[in-house]
């Protein structure tokens, strides 16, 4: 038997927009790590002003950032211009090897990072297989009606049981009943 709970993120919000990153401040996080495509903009997009306001923010609240994406190079070095973020590419990710990494480049520990990234077999996976704290965010171009593409629908699948073990949502941030 498959054990979903591996595939599991800590949190699920709609956009990396939207984090309330003062709380996961004074949680005593101090790095975040981002996947690029389909998280913080759409895939193969250039960065966007929205996302240079967003990390600007990020800097200034004293969070350390960095770019972890199975991209080339060329698409992260391009991507981070603007950012001022450390960057991984290549990452392979679900391995866990990158998130290691990312967490020696920023100098912190894993209860000081928490990764945001819009795929649950890559991103979420790798997270939870480096034991620190993921929020899954929905993939940008979610709301078309288009072939999303066979690890999108198995997604689909391993969200309907997170939303059953109430016991694996909101690690993160508490909800008030």
């Amino acid at each position: 038997m498959i054990k979903l709970t591996k595939y599991y993120p800590y949190e699920w919000i709609e956009s990396p927009f939207v984090i309330d990153y003062g709380a996961l401040y004074a949680m005593g996080v101090r790095g975040l790590i981002f996947d690029i495509d389909n998280t913080l903009v759409p895939h193969g997009a250039p960065c966007s002003s929205a996302v240079v306001e967003l990390f600007a923010r990020l800097h200034r609240l004293g969070f350390a950032t960095l770019l972890l994406s199975n991209n080339s190079k060329t698409r992260v070095e391009c991507f981070n211009t603007d950012l001022n973020a450390h960057i991984i590419y290549d990452a392979r990710k679900p391995s866990p090897q990158s998130v290691y990494k990312a967490l020696d480049v920023m100098q912190l520990l894993p209860n000081q990072v928490v990764l945001i990234g819009d795929q649950i077999f890559t991103d979420i996976c790798a997270a939870n297989m480096a034991t620190i704290p993921s929020i899954l965010v929905k993939y940008i171009g979610h709301e078309k009606c288009e072939w999303k593409g066979f690890r999108r629908y198995l997604e689909t699948l391993v969200l309907l049981t997170y939303k059953l073990r109430k016991k694996y949502q909101n690690r993160l941030f508490s909800v008030e009943s």
